[in-house]
């Protein structure tokens, strides 16, 4: 087996990973509040990143510091987005939403930084947004059994915000990631999140308004292993290695298939089934990603400034 393969095999199990921890954290909302669940998760991934990547973080520079805390502010956003709206849509839908911020990257380019960006990369973001109405907008019999799943809720639009949030987080990594450390940037991003999310706690429990609770049940200790773990410190150092032995464009196709393992473990272990326009938008969704992915990277035009680091999927 080439290594090549066993990379292309890699970043797979990665995508897999992702994908099912939608299902994973929607489960973990029921014995956890939003940012108890978030605090842990981060929490735990701070403390392994930190072993796994010490070497790194011996000689930080105030200039890496801030620019780790700052796409880590971005990050802490968009999870809490994300994690907020799961309690209220369906594993599947928050997937392909959260998947729809790859497509929004060039789309921010070239209306923040104006940057040029190729014709493809706008007919992806086209594309994605039609998808993303037939997935959310309409609602169908099909898949109204499950909550959040009966049309456009208020969890959809949540973690709609979380894309957007996750876009500027690619952005922004790939601003700052060519002048420092990935692995030191990857540990402060992390950390922020966790700082985040503990410092909201105590604030949301004299505000009322979402109590911090945990029931240490054996689903929450799955879940926050999965998520910690798995899908941050083991899957993100997979990444790192995997990357460096195959191509973008393997590599971006690979990674838009999260949201498909999301909605086919959502469909194993919840029974979420979409009906024919929810296919429909989630496949033109895909089709999108991979068409601004694969044909219209974001500094496609020449005289466009320097592109974005490689974009990244984002987990929940």
């Amino acid at each position: 087996m080439s290594q090549r393969f066993q990379a292309d095999l890699a970043l797979a199990f990665c995508s897999l990973i992702w994908g099912a921890t939608f299902v994973v954290v929607k489960n973990a909302l029921e014995d956890s509040s939003v940012f108890a669940f978030i605090a842990v998760r981060f929490g735990l991934a701070t403390l392994l990143m930190g072993a796994f990547y010490g070497p790194a973080l011996r000689r930080l520079s105030w200039a890496t510091v801030r620019a780790g805390v700052q796409i880590g502010a971005f990050m802490f956003a968009g999870y809490a987005f994300q994690t907020v709206g799961l309690q209220f849509t369906t594993p599947t839908k928050a997937g392909f939403i959260t998947g729809f911020g790859v497509v929004l990257v060039p789309v921010l380019l070239a209306v923040f930084w104006k940057r040029r960006i190729h014709v493809w990369a706008w007919a992806g973001a086209v594309l994605a947004l039609v998808g993303l109405y037939y997935l959310t907008v309409p609602g169908s019999e099909s898949c109204a059994e499950l909550p959040g799943g009966e049309g456009l809720n208020r969890g959809d639009v949540l973690v709609f915000f979380c894309a957007v949030l996750f876009a500027l987080h690619i952005i922004y990594v790939g601003i700052y990631s060519p002048h420092h450390s990935v692995r030191a940037l990857s540990f402060l991003q992390i950390a922020t999140t966790f700082v985040l999310a503990a410092a909201l706690l105590p604030v949301l429990a004299l505000t009322d308004w979402e109590p911090p609770r945990i029931a240490w049940t054996p689903n929450f200790i799955f879940a926050v292993l999965v998520t910690a773990v798995g899908a941050t410190a083991i899957a993100f150092s997979i990444q790192v290695w995997a990357q460096r032995h195959t191509s973008a464009t393997h590599t971006a196709i690979l990674f838009a298939l999260e949201p498909v393992f999301a909605a086919l473990t959502s469909f194993v272990v919840l029974g979420e089934r979409l009906g024919g326009q929810e296919l429909f938008g989630a496949g033109l969704i895909l089709a999108g990603i991979l068409l601004a992915e694969l044909k219209g990277p974001a500094p496609a035009a020449p005289e466009s400034a320097a592109p974005p680091a490689q974009p990244e999927t984002e987990a929940p």
